[in-house]
């Protein structure tokens, strides 16, 4: 089981921030387990702290701006996606200022920084989601789509399209994580010439420059409208009748703006609030669609905040019902586990097939068969015994007993015909023989019953 990570330390990193032109210090800081993403204006009375979350971006014009009452950050995706794809969970990052320093435009300082102070595994387990359905969110007026798909893994393909001679159509892919530091950290923003004039009217892109942006120069104008252009964000003057990127680094890639489009999705996704498990397939994205798309998901993940487990009729179980018989004493009619798919230290998830043969169905009810909750409850609890039993010597000399049962919830009835699947988790370890467990009972997606019990393993006589 994959466990949560923040920082091994502190660090600061120190530059201009894109918009304000402003000097700004960021410092990005360990937190402890479930903590996500949370941002400090360590400059504003009382320091207020910002949830890195998608229902708090307030704007989306040349970044993602973050608010939360009074407080406001911008230009904080590129950071977001270094921690996001290294695979940083919980974070604590201060700024000194309305925007995170621009850098150098991309998010390779921010990774080679993160590596360098290292990052420390957290006892808590990673909550991937896992993506079961195709996602999808549209906007018919700019042709902008975003589909995520079922995948083992979190993988991104992202295609630009422009009316430009100079930057037309690009794609990019990254298939596995593990690749983002070489293969997408080091691509840089992007802006057309034609856009500067009116981002410098709106008051933004005071910190731009060619050191932090691949400048497109692609409809060729006047010299004296260039030149003035190019005086008002203070760079040098180029020759107007020469399209083309205008930059003192060449590209690091022909696609680099379309790899930094990939770098702005994760980013994005990130103020999602948990890793994801699926392959996300971004048509002209950009940072309004990617929030629309950011806050879909977490509408998602709220309607099915406990997922099922995967289950696989077809896969080899972990334990069939020959093993299971050798670890729990319980017999016909009161054997209620048919197999167990999962098991890891903490956790394990089992299988109980419903059929209209259960004796109890006789009298539970006669023209209605319901499976009684009593016997869910049992069930899980079997499935927590052979969690427990299993990391034991000598398994079959020992037997555990219910002590406490609380928190039970039956939202659904069991008929014949369904398919339990149980996945228990130890809340706390094993200590003096008693063990604390919360369980779920899945029928499909759903959960049918859950509860927190107490039992006790004792030697068998």
């Amino acid at each position: 089981m994959l466990k949560q990570n923040t920082l091994k330390g502190s660090f600061s990193l120190c530059g201009k921030g894109l918009h304000t032109g402003l000097h700004l210090t960021v410092t990005f800081n360990p937190a402890q387990e479930n903590y996500g993403y949370k941002i400090q204006r360590i400059d504003l009375e009382g320091m207020p702290i910002i949830d890195a979350i998608a229902e708090n971006v307030q704007e989306t014009t040349r970044g993602t701006v973050l608010v939360k009452n009074n407080a406001k950050c911008s230009t904080v995706e590129h950071a977001l996606a270094a921690l996001y794809a290294l695979g940083v969970d919980n974070c604590l990052i201060q700024v000194n200022g309305p925007e995170f320093p621009i850098l150098d435009g991309s998010s390779e300082i921010y990774v080679e920084n993160i590596k360098r102070i290292g990052i420390a595994e957290q006892n808590a387990p990673k909550d991937f989601y896992v993506i079961r359905k195709k996602i999808e969110v549209k906007d018919e007026t700019t042709g902008s789509c975003i589909t995520i798909l079922p995948d083992d893994e979190f993988s991104i393909t992202t295609m630009i399209s422009f009316k430009s001679k100079v930057l037309n159509s690009q794609f990019a892919t990254l298939d596995n994580m593990m690749d983002f530091e070489k293969e997408i950290a080091p691509s840089r923003t992007f802006v057309f010439v034609r856009e500067i004039e009116q981002l410098l009217q709106a008051g933004l892109i005071k910190g731009g420059d060619l050191d932090n942006a691949i400048v497109i120069y692609e409809n060729e104008t006047t010299q004296e409208k260039l030149d003035k252009l190019a005086d008002e964000i203070g760079v040098p003057h180029h020759d107007a009748t020469k399209r083309g990127y205008l930059n003192h680094k060449p590209l690091v890639w022909e696609n680099e703006p379309a790899r930094h489009k990939l770098l702005d999705i994760i980013g994005d996704m990130a103020l999602i609030g948990k890793p994801i498990k699926g392959r996300i397939i971004a048509t002209r994205p950009g940072h309004t669609i990617n929030n629309k798309f950011a806050r879909l998901m977490r509408k998602e993940i709220r309607a099915h905040e406990i997922q099922a487990p995967a289950y696989d009729c077809n896969r080899e179980p972990l334990m069939d019902i020959n093993r299971i018989r050798q670890l729990l004493p319980h017999r016909y009619p009161m054997q209620l586990v048919d197999k167990v798919i999962e098991l890891g230290p903490t956790s394990i998830v089992a299988i109980k097939n419903i059929t209209g043969n259960e004796p109890f169905f006789i009298g539970h009810f006669p023209d209605e068969p319901v499976m009684p909750g009593v016997l869910q409850i049992e069930a899980m609890a079997q499935s927590g015994g052979l969690l427990v039993l299993n990391s034991l010597d000598e398994p079959e000399r020992w037997s555990t007993y219910f002590l406490r049962i609380d928190q039970v919830k039956f939202r659904q009835k069991v008929v014949p015909g369904d398919t339990l699947v149980f996945k228990v988790e130890l809340i706390t370890p094993v200590r003096h023989g008693i063990a604390t467990m919360h369980g779920y009972a899945f029928v499909g997606e759903k959960v049918v019953t859950e509860a927190t019990f107490t039992a006790q393993i004792i030697k068998n006589k």
